[in-house]
């Protein structure tokens, strides 16, 4: 499987990354990918960065407003605002490679530049060159458009980030706080953001560019596997939890009254036809500060918000619906004259539970558990909103995605969709061969019924197969010919037997 895995993530990035563009004079194959040079204006790019959103938590307890990292190295910032994109490009380095910022020539040979990286970057998403707004570019540290301020290199600790905050920002008040006053989001402040370093042409690196088994080795070696193991542990607890609750949930509804019945399976079902975030919110509300639940568990210090135990609530939430309803399925199919029977024989309801409808209905409840680990597998919504993202305790294979998409990392992000969908594939798959197993044994089953009864025939059963599901069938010709027999015994061994 692993080795399918790095061969279908293999040929879909080669697929899917777009064709580089590069100057003439210079060839794609001494160039590293994420740089570019124009040897007539003497300067290039290189270690060219997309981060598609950014984030507006704090640093260190500094409110940064709505914040993008600044790449390591990196000596030009590119901000796509709502009305103009900006081009700040640091003083040194401008000086360094020869740049000039009040040059017209200069300026065309970097927004160029900017353009074919963006474009190589961009996988899939809009671009820059399709942008229709003037470009500015400016050495200033800070500029002001509408009612935001662009702060480009704003030092926090050891980082250095791109900062979006209202372009007024009273002593007293913390960015976040004004963009509450003034109504709007600093999210809209900016579309995206790229990072470059501008050096001299001569600085470009240029080694030879590698081949796909270096880039698919040097991939692996990098790639963090917390997502997958998180996922993995968190699906497996929430699956033990979700089989047992399941059966038992079904048991009980498929034995009440109709009235009751229809109720408790509302609750039990709304789950799967809530959105996901509604699911989180709602666990949010409960077992956060806002009610008397979440109240008395902290209170006791049991902190569920933002924690492991959190992401495995989520995924029971989501996955529970699933294991109920096909086992309650597999239950209600089940012939009640059987069920009956078993009762009249004195065996109690646990006995019939555990001897005659668990064996019965295991095909159905076997697909339902599978379809229930593959739910929680999968699980993104509720996870991201009760657990939140923090990497290696509760950042699944969904959330790893999402994040890693919005920090301009699409080949990881890549990846991960790789794998998601081989699973949900062998998902599939599984519960396809299984049921296909169970119909050949059946079908086997009626075909040594009917030989030993001398016939050649398979047994007729009571018509119910076209139904379906998992119900035991009564052989209604023998029961038939069992009671003519009896009906027809000679009138003298009656006499004979009064």
């Amino acid at each position: 499987m692993l080795a399918l895995v790095l061969v279908v993530t293999c040929f879909i990035s080669l697929a899917c990354t777009p064709a580089r563009t590069w100057a003439d004079d210079v060839a794609a194959s001494e160039n590293r990918e994420g740089s570019a040079v124009d040897a007539q204006a003497g300067f290039g790019l290189e270690g060219f960065t997309r981060y598609n959103a950014g984030a507006q938590r704090l640093v260190d307890d500094v409110d940064l407003g709505y914040r993008f990292p600044v790449a390591d190295g990196s000596t030009v910032v590119i901000v796509n605002a709502p009305e103009s994109i900006w081009v700040h490009v640091d003083e040194a380095a401008a000086e360094t490679a020869g740049f000039r910022a009040d040059d017209v020539e200069d300026v065309e040979a970097l927004i160029a530049l900017i353009k074919q990286l963006d474009e190589s970057h961009a996988h899939g998403g809009a671009l820059l060159a399709d942008e229709q707004k003037p470009w500015t570019v400016t050495t200033q540290n800070e500029v002001l458009e509408g009612a935001y301020r662009y702060v480009f290199r704003a030092k926090v600790g050891e980082g250095v980030y791109t900062s979006v905050q209202p372009a007024y920002i009273p002593q007293d008040s913390t960015p976040s706080q004004e963009a509450a006053v003034s109504g709007f989001d600093l999210g809209d402040g900016a579309l995206w953001v790229d990072n470059a370093a501008l050096v001299a042409a001569g600085d470009v690196a240029t080694v030879a560019a590698p081949t796909w088994q270096d880039e698919l080795a040097a991939f692996f070696a990098d790639l963090d596997m917390q997502p997958f193991w998180v996922s993995l542990k968190t699906s497996g607890m929430a699956l033990a939890v979700t089989f047992v609750l399941g059966l038992l949930a079904a048991w009980r509804t498929a034995g009440t009254s109709s009235r009751l019945k229809g109720l408790l399976d509302s609750v039990f079902t709304i789950p799967m036809v809530l959105p996901p975030t509604v699911c989180g919110f709602l666990l949010l509300l409960l077992f956060g500060q806002s009610t008397a639940v979440g109240r008395w568990l902290i209170d006791h210090g049991i902190a569920l918000v933002f924690t492991w135990p959190a992401a495995v609530i989520s995924a029971i939430v989501v996955s529970f619906p699933l294991m109920y309803r096909t086992a309650l399925g597999a239950f209600e199919a089940l012939d009640e004259q059987m069920l009956d029977a078993a009762r009249t024989l004195g065996w109690s309801e646990r006995r019939i539970f555990t001897g005659i409808m668990l064996p019965l209905a295991w095909p159905s409840i076997a697909a339902g558990t599978v379809l229930a680990f593959a739910r929680a597998m999968g699980e993104f919504g509720c996870t991201l909103f009760f657990a939140g993202n923090y990497a290696g305790v509760t950042q699944t294979i969904p959330i790893a995605i999402y994040f890693e998409w919005m920090s301009g990392n699409t080949d990881v992000a890549l990846f991960w969709v790789v794998v998601v969908i081989l699973f949900s594939f062998l998902v599939i798959l599984f519960i396809n061969l299984y049921t296909a197993r169970t119909l050949r044994y059946r079908e086997r089953g009626l075909r040594r019924a009917g030989r030993s009864r001398g016939d050649g025939a398979p047994m007729k059963v009571d018509g119910l197969e076209a139904h379906g599901g998992d119900a035991v069938r009564i052989d209604r010709d023998a029961l038939a010919a069992l009671l003519v027999d009896r009906d027809s015994a000679p009138v003298g061994n009656e006499g004979r037997s009064s």
